[in-house]
């Protein structure tokens, strides 16, 4: 099988497994019902024919004498009238190496006989007919006597063809009702599986906290483990925004109060104790950045417009770094939103931006592309000097500066690189056509 049609068949949904199992197996069913019965009913039909044609043979048997020369003669008339009514399609004949004495209905014919592959007997008018053949002895003639009685089959094969007919139109009717029942039985099954997917979409827009409890059995214990990880995740991630808040408010007045005295210090003491404050300042900044990449508490009902947030943080940079005439170009549709928590997003997204202000020329790009898969890629790029191919790795480690001379902690990169990742995303860093920086950040789309 093509891998076209491999894949295909693997991203069928449930519905469309079980309905397009329905159509095979039903109509595997069907045709075997349409195609067995009617030869089955033919089959049988000759049988009672035969069987007929037995009582017929056993009544000319009795009824037939020869003399010692072989001349047939019948002693009594047939009860079955056909046999005198000429070409009525029932017929018999006997003969002898020197007679032949037949019945009335074949009139100026003769039995006659088609060979081929299976031999055939014809009547009156050529019509196949349905026979049996047996040999008598009689004691006033020493040879053998055949006797031969048939009738036409036509009758019996053009009630099979209506049969048939009506056969089809009835294995129709069931063929689609069994199928329409099918799919309401597949629907009704299913139901909580669109209910679950109804609630999953209610969450993501923060309509709801959790999923109902109201589940088959077997599906409950997944609603119940869905809840419990949705329930436990929200509590981790308030828990550790929480100390991440306590640790911010209980370190800020003291580092504070170090760096006021430190500026009071004489160079040689200021020189000394200044890089330590300022690793603790990294530090603090660096791990409240990991507290933050947690995302929003209800993860699943974050989205963010990233037009909206381009403009909101390009217009505080341009007041920042209005000495270096910087021009930024949003070309972002202002209807995409992403499923990224706007506090996240405007971190990422001001950092490298940030970065853009500070090393392009003249001019920082803002596009996207969508992709196949239903995610989209914010590009960031400028016309700066941009990074080496052989340090854009680097880039992203943690407290890696590549330029000492221009200020920073050498965290953003690498906070944004973390951040995105928790959203299932990912930076991808490489050389720009306008010869700088171009930063690929891909999201799913909300």
């Amino acid at each position: 099988m093509p891998n076209s049609k491999r894949f295909i068949l693997k991203r069928l949904s449930l519905k469309s497994r079980l309905v397009l199992a329905a159509i095979v197996w039903l109509t595997a069913m069907v045709i075997a019902v349409g195609v067995s019965v009617p030869n089955q009913v033919f089959s049988y039909m000759v049988g009672d024919t035969k069987s007929q044609l037995s009582i017929y043979m056993d009544e000319i048997s009795a009824s037939l004498e020869a003399d010692e020369k072989g001349n047939l003669t019948l002693t009594t008339n047939l009860s079955d009238p056909r046999f005198n009514r000429p070409y009525s399609g029932l017929y018999w004949s006997a003969k002898t190496d020197s007679d032949l004495l037949r019945s009335r209905s074949l009139w100026d014919q003769k039995i006659a006989v088609k060979k081929g592959i299976k031999k055939e007997y014809l009547g009156a008018r050529d019509e196949k007919l349905i026979y049996l053949h047996t040999t008598l002895y009689y004691p006033d003639y020493d040879g053998p006597i055949e006797v031969l009685i048939g009738i036409d089959e036509q009758p019996i094969e053009d009630t099979v063809q209506d049969l048939m007919g009506q056969l089809w139109v009835i294995l129709a009717l069931l063929y689609f009702g069994v199928l329409a029942v099918i799919m309401l039985q597949v629907q009704w099954s299913l139901h909580p599986l669109t209910k679950m997917h109804k609630e999953l979409s209610q969450l993501r827009s923060g309509d709801k906290t959790q999923l109902d409890e109201e589940y088959p059995k077997e599906v409950a214990p997944v609603v119940s483990d869905l809840n419990a990880l949705i329930f436990h995740y929200q509590e981790l991630l308030e828990r550790a925004r929480h100390h991440a808040g306590n640790l911010s408010h209980a370190l800020k007045t003291p580092l504070s109060v170090l760096k006021n005295e430190i500026t009071t210090f004489d160079d040689e003491h200021r020189q000394r104790l200044q890089p330590p404050v300022e690793q603790i300042q990294s530090q603090i900044d660096y791990h409240l950045g990991r507290a933050r990449m947690a995302g929003s508490k209800n993860i699943l009902a974050v989205r963010a417009n990233p037009s909206e947030r381009v403009d909101a943080i390009s217009m505080a940079f341009d007041k920042v770094y209005a000495s270096r005439e910087v021009t930024l170009i949003n070309e972002l549709d202002s209807d995409i939103e992403v499923a990224v928590d706007k506090t996240d997003l405007d971190e990422m997204v001001g950092n490298l931006l940030e970065n853009g202000y500070k090393w392009a020329s003249s001019i920082i790009r803002v596009h996207s592309e969508q992709t196949t898969t239903g995610e989209i890629n914010i590009i960031i790029e400028d016309d700066g000097p941009g990074i080496p191919e052989d340090k854009i790795q680097q880039a992203v480690q943690r407290g890696v500066r590549l330029d000492e001379t221009t200020p920073g902690t050498g965290l953003g990169l690498n906070i944004v690189s973390e951040m995105a990742h928790s959203y299932r995303g990912i930076l991808t860093l490489s050389r720009s056509s306008m010869g700088g920086l171009r930063a690929q950040l891909t999201f799913k789309l909300s």
